[in-house]
C-alpha cells in the first residue's frame, strides 16, 4: 500500500480540533500557513497522526474522525512512531518535513482520554519541522526519503 495524506486539519487557535482542508501550504521552517500550531520559535511545526492509530480509538467506541486528536496531517499506511527523530520525509511533490519529536507529554487530560482512558496522539503522534514548503493536499503520497540520525 502506497503511504498517502487522507485529511489536512488547521485550527485558528491551539488546543481545539482540527477543522478539515482540501489543501495546505506549508512554509518552510514555519508549518501550515493560517495553523495555530506553526511556528519558527519551535521544532513542533506540524503534526502527523495515523488514520490507524484513529481506528484503534473508534475500536474502543469513540465517534473520532481525523483532526479530532489536533493533528495537521491524517496519514494512511506508514508507521509513523517507528520513524526514528531526523527522518526525513516527502509530501506530494514537493514538500519535504523531519520528523523532530515522537510522541508528546499530554499535561491536561483532553475530552477524548476522560471518555475512552486512553489517547493515542501522545504516543503514536508524530511532529516535524518543515524543511522544504509547498501546497499538499488529501490524497497526496508520503515517502520516507531518509531514515533519521
Amino acid at each position: 500500500m502506497t503511504a498517502k495524506i487522507v485529511s489536512l486539519n488547521i485550527s485558528d487557535k491551539k488546543g481545539v480540533k482540527k477543522k478539515p482542508v482540501d489543501m495546505a501550504v506549508l512554509r518552510e521552517n514555519y508549518g501550515i500557513k493560517e495553523d495555530a500550531h506553526a511556528s519558527e520559535k519551535w521544532h513542533r511545526q506540524i503534526s502527523l497522526l495515523a488514520v490507524e492509530s484513529i481506528e484503534k480509538m473508534r475500536s474502543k467506541g469513540l465517534n473520532v474522525g481525523p483532526g479530532d486528536f489536533a493533528e495537521n496531517i491524517t496519514t494512511q499506511g506508514i508507521d509513523l512512531p517507528s520513524l526514528p527523530i531526523g527522518t526525513k520525509i516527502t509530501i506530494g511533490d514537493e514538500v519535504e518535513v523531519e520528523v523532530s519529536q515522537i510522541g508528546k507529554v499530554c499535561h491536561t487530560r483532553c475530552a477524548i482520554y476522560t471518555q475512552a482512558g486512553d489517547c493515542v496522539m501522545p504516543k503514536e503522534g508524530i511532529f516535524a519541522k518543515v524543511l522544504k514548503g509547498g501546497v499538499v493536499k488529501k490524497g497526496d503520497e508520503i515517502k520516507i526519503k531518509s531514515s533519521g540520525l
